[in-house]
């Protein structure tokens, strides 16, 4: 794991089409946007690890139809 330090109005490059800004910094929390191509899905860690739960709990067949839906609308 590569760690870093930035600043406001900072970015971090990943790849060529990738940027992470640092917008705003506080008391033990930043904000930051993200440019990413529309192909590249970005989710928060929390709703990544709900939806891994969910995907969990329904069945084989409504989970394999959800993902067709998220690729057809994608």
């Amino acid at each position: 794991m590569l760690v870093l330090t930035r600043k406001r109005d900072e970015v971090i490059q990943i790849g060529d089409n990738i940027v992470i800004k640092i917008l705003k910094t506080g008391k033990g929390a930043i904000k930051i946007g993200i440019d990413a191509p529309g192909d590249i899905r970005v989710i928060r860690g929390e709703l990544l690890e709900t939806e891994k739960q969910t995907e969990a709990v329904e069945s084989p067949d409504s989970a394999q139809r959800k993902q067709g839906l998220s690729a057809q609308c994608a």
